[in-house]
């Protein structure tokens, strides 16, 4: 399903602190199913949301390039990897991470929202949102920060806050 950005954007600033609110409960709690539960509601959120048609995480964050994502995606665009990082990416002292840039992303076509390195991309952007990872526990902190920028993260809250009353 196509999402719309601006009603997103609302629904976030109506809801994220609720949200966030749930997830630190959750996190404190543990339940024993949660992430049966994730597994779960998971087609659901993604039967809802249509990434093609947001790309806001492309747009708005960056993900963090490993060594061997940085070796990868350096041999797919013909270049070493020292010439990749000094191109395309920056690196973060207090974090000690490899980042883009630029935002949006300097790989993704605005007008298709697709990544020109796709089958190449960032671990980091092959396994976002990171809905179902095992321990959904240890996530949270992420999951609270991808409310704001990602809808398939902020359905899945939204889907567990129902299902767990």
């Amino acid at each position: 399903m196509q999402v719309n950005l601006r009603s997103f954007k609302q629904k976030v600033r109506h809801n994220a602190k609720q949200f966030r609110s749930f997830l630190t409960k959750i996190e404190k709690k543990n339940p024993k199913n949660l992430d049966q539960i994730a597994a779960q509601l998971s087609p659901e959120v993604w039967a809802e949301v249509d990434c093609l048609s947001c790309a806001n995480c492309c747009k708005s964050m960056s993900p963090t390039f490993t060594p061997k994502d940085i070796k990868r995606i350096a041999a797919h665009l013909e270049m070493k990897p020292a010439e990749f990082k000094s191109t395309w990416l920056e690196y973060d002292k207090k974090d000690k991470d490899w980042l883009n840039v630029a935002r949006p992303c300097q790989f993704l076509d605005l007008k298709s929202n697709m990544c020109s390195i796709y089958e190449v991309r960032p671990a980091d952007c092959a396994g976002f949102p990171h809905l179902t990872k095992k321990k959904f526990v240890e996530y949270i902190h992420v999951h609270k920060q991808n409310l704001e920028y990602c809808p398939a993260t902020y359905k899945l809250v939204e889907k567990m806050k129902l299902a767990m009353q």
